[in-house]
């Protein structure tokens, strides 16, 4: 009896400083491979200032900006008529979304917790929204996986649809989430004209307004590449003291079943850790059926990475927003993802690549050229689809409320 209470006391003493544990063992691991985690420090710091730091910097001040305005409670009066019925989410929530599918990581996220700590929209709908409304832009799927790693603009396009559909179509599951919760029948603010009005920004506080958008921005993308750094630091430790080895066998029967190449494991699994080193490597394995590239990439981008994962739970952690319901919608985008990449491959001719060379560096120029042009045209006329429904939904109900009650 004596042996089993020690043990368990071992056991409880662990589960108290696992955390304690895995960071000591980290500092240790950093000192053993302090020359490979220097050149690992060195990759994550250049990927963070010449890719990270132009994409996104310019999209959080943007989106700080119109938080002053009363952009996104027009925006919330013209679309409620749609987000309501499908997503079970307030108008103010297409702001979220459109913003969400234009900027990339994690400005969705960050606009929901926004709205949340502005009370336009309960605990139950901000986690609806928190599920499908922070995903991965344009910029980056068609210009850095289609375009960089994969040489092919027809290839971003076809990850940026399927991204899209997935993330919609977690949306409407997710109209589900507690919808019955007494919790969430109460009033919230209706941004009625008054309202609207009082939120438009002058001249006389445009210097705090600046100040506070920027600093708010380079805050959040210092976060950021503080997380890039740090998971770039786990994949070379994982590297260098042979786990990546390991973790690759424990998975290659899993990858085995599903008829995938061993050789994309260590990109699945650097994926799973941290969303642009793993694209990557998965970019960069030869294969004849480029399609299985492809659909890897899709699963990577639908779930997005722990790493971002953590930086979403930097930004709700200072909400009563909680963090399941995103890695849920994550988990299923990443599956919806699959299947909507897998069904386009296979049934519609025009983006089943298998038999073209796809990893080269010639005519870049024009596919850069292409990809500018393409995707702006893309998005406006995702937008501009979505706003004639809208307005068209809204003129066949004649509806005109003045006080939301949920």
């Amino acid at each position: 009896m004596k042996g089993k209470s020690k043990a368990n006391f071992i056991i409880i003493s662990f589960k108290k400083n696992i955390l304690t544990i895995i960071f000591v063992l980290f500092m240790i691991c950093l000192l053993i491979f302090s020359k490979q985690s220097i050149e690992a420090c060195k990759n994550a710091l250049y990927l963070w200032i010449n890719s990270v730091v132009p994409c996104l910097l310019p999209f959080f001040i943007a989106t700080e900006l119109l938080n002053y305005t009363n952009i996104p409670f027009l925006v919330g009066k013209l679309l409620n008529p749609i987000m309501k019925p499908i997503f079970n989410v307030p108008g103010v929530g297409a702001y979220a979304f459109i913003m969400g599918i234009i900027s990339g990581y994690p400005i969705g996220a960050k606009i929901v917790t926004d709205l949340r700590k502005k009370q336009l929209c309960t605990k139950e709908e901000g986690e609806r929204l928190l599920a499908f409304t922070n995903n991965s832009g344009p910029l980056f799927i068609i210009g850095t996986v289609g375009i960089s790693l994969l040489g092919n603009t027809s290839i971003g396009i076809l990850l940026f649809l399927t991204h899209i559909l997935a993330c919609i179509s977690v949306g409407i599951v997710f109209c589900f989430w507690k919808r019955n919760n007494l919790l969430e029948k109460k009033t919230i603010k209706y941004i009625d004209n008054n309202f609207v009005k009082s939120k438009n920004p002058n001249f006389n506080s445009l210097g705090e307004i600046l100040t506070n958008s920027i600093s708010n921005s380079v805050y959040n993308i210092v976060i950021i590449g503080g997380f890039i750094l740090f998971f770039g630091l786990i994949i070379s430790i994982l590297n260098n003291s042979g786990m990546m080895n390991l973790l690759s066998n424990c998975i290659s029967p899993i990858l085995a079943f599903l008829n995938i190449p061993l050789g994309f494991s260590d990109g699945i699994i650097c994926g799973i850790l941290e969303l642009t080193n793993g694209l990557k490597l998965v970019c960069s394995v030869p294969n004849k059926a480029i399609s299985i590239n492809i659909i890897i990439c899709s699963f990577l981008l639908g779930f997005s990475g722990l790493s971002i994962c953590l930086q979403i739970l930097n930004i709700t952690s200072k909400s009563d927003l909680s963090i399941i319901p995103y890695i849920l919608g994550k988990i299923m985008q990443s599956i919806f993802a699959v299947l909507y990449t897998f069904i386009f491959i296979h049934f519609f001719p025009i983006f089943n690549l298998d038999i073209v060379p796809i990893f080269s560096e010639s005519n870049s120029t024009n596919l850069i050229q292409s990809y500018y042009y393409g995707y702006q045209g893309l998005i406006l006329i995702f937008i501009s689809l979505f706003i004639i429904f809208a307005i068209y939904w809204k003129k066949k109900n004649h509806k005109h409320t003045k006080v939301r009650i949920i």
